[in-house]
């Protein structure tokens, strides 16, 4: 279970990382999980600071603390920064 969990707020990580935020009620159909999964993770993020809860028209909303978007920033540019050095080292081979 806690396995489980941990995979799922991964997954919520990244969602989180490619949407500014989230409507909380809509995380367990966006991820096809069982919601006292869903927000279980969402604790566990919680608890470790990588979230920020707030409302909108009586909604409650989650995104990224500013501190994980920048991870996550760093993330997307050093995936995409070995894509194209792997994309360079196989061009030369040929």
């Amino acid at each position: 279970m806690k396995n489980k969990i941990g995979e799922i707020a991964g997954k919520i990580w990244n969602i989180l990382g490619e949407k500014e935020d989230v409507e909380i009620l809509k995380l367990p159909q966006i991820l096809k999980e069982k919601g006292e999964i869903v927000y279980q993770a969402l604790g566990w993020l919680a608890r470790e600071d990588k979230i920020n809860y707030h409302s909108k028209e009586k909604k409650t909303f989650v995104s990224l603390s500013y501190d994980e978007c920048e991870v996550f920033k760093n993330s997307l540019k050093n995936s995409l920064g070995q894509d194209s050095q792997e994309n360079s080292s196989k061009q030369q081979k040929k």
